[in-house]
């Protein structure tokens, strides 16, 4: 990146929106400057520019929230960023995974995938905020062994469902598989994303 190429405002600022990489969901928006930029590029971690404060700030110094840098973008006008990373915790000071709310005014003529969307959003949230109870929050408490070994129970309880020819039992354990491989692909911090583009590119050769 040529940060000489971007275009900060008259107080040598520029909006950087932090979203993170595995599950696309906005995290929140904040400032950085040319020297917060250039440190978050050295750290690969992000570094903003309190303008409360008036001072630089290390995201997750004091609370140990840091956020791995995986990609920087610019708009079309150099003017803003969008800051791709991977969260190691929440990203907002309330301790919540996003400093967005889920309000969203009601959503009409959704896609029929939209709830594969919200899966993987509550999925990267309950890794970033580990609510007690939660039975993802288990799962990522537990570790790999555990989700590889729901993964291969939820395959086998597919093939058994289909063996016997039960579209109730079938689609309930299609829908166990479903969530347990999106909670190993967060895990393993690969995005849904990734795995679509190969299917992409399979269909189209």
């Amino acid at each position: 990146m040529n940060i000489a190429e971007l275009k900060f405002d008259e107080n040598g600022l520029i909006p950087a929106v932090v979203q993170d990489a595995v599950s696309k969901e906005v995290l929140t928006v904040a400032y950085m400057n040319e020297e917060s930029l250039k440190k978050t590029l050295e750290t690969k971690e992000t570094w903003f520019y309190s303008r409360s404060r008036q001072k630089l700030w290390h995201k997750g110094e004091t609370s140990g929230n840091t956020q791995t840098v995986q990609e920087i973008r610019y708009d079309c006008d150099k003017d803003a960023l969008v800051v791709l990373v991977i969260p190691n915790g929440p990203a907002c000071h309330t301790g919540q995974y996003s400093c967005f709310s889920k309000e969203n005014g009601g959503q009409v003529n959704g896609s029929r995938f939209d709830i594969i969307n919200k899966l993987e959003a509550v999925i990267a949230e309950r890794e970033a905020e580990r609510p007690e109870g939660s039975y993802t929050t288990y799962l990522f408490e537990k570790g790999l062994d555990k989700i590889l070994k729901k993964v291969g129970e939820e395959a086998s309880e597919v093939i058994i469902a289909a063996k016997n020819r039960s579209h109730d039992e079938l689609k309930w354990e299609a829908a166990d598989l479903l969530f347990h491989l999106l909670v190993l692909l967060r895990e393993q911090k690969l995005p849904l994303d990734e795995v679509l583009k190969v299917l992409k590119e399979r269909h189209e050769t």
